[in-house]
């Protein structure tokens, strides 16, 4: 569920980060991601399903998603140029790097998030 404020869903707070062969290193604590959806449409579930999906195969335990509810708190949009809903918003580790859509293409999703190497 789509909570109509900030929601925090902890993942858990070793180094995470990956190398080609998809294994968490380096220096950052945890994932930091943040979603931006506009209340509780069929898109904005599934792309919070999607990411959760993901986040367990990939990131397990290390990582955070702050879902952002837009029609709750509009101004935030502008702060994090949110042009289209739902969002994805890579805050950590660095470089930001945003994804839209429902987040139903995994491999496109993956590619974004530097979880996999490109081909």
């Amino acid at each position: 569920m789509i909570e109509g404020d900030n929601e925090q869903i902890p993942g858990g707070s070793e180094p995470a980060w990956t190398d080609d062969s998809g294994e968490l290193t380096g220096d950052v604590k945890e994932w930091q991601l943040r979603l931006y959806v506009a209340g509780e449409t069929a898109r904005s579930t599934a792309a919070l399903a999607n990411l959760r999906r993901i986040c367990e195969e990939h990131l397990a335990g290390k990582y955070s998603i702050d879902v952002v509810d837009l029609l709750v708190r509009p101004q935030l949009a502008k702060g994090e140029q949110i042009v289209a809903i739902p969002t994805l918003v890579r805050r950590l580790p660095e470089p930001v790097r945003k994804i839209i859509g429902d987040l139903s293409d995994r491999d496109r999703v993956l590619i974004g998030l530097d979880l996999r190497p490109k081909d």
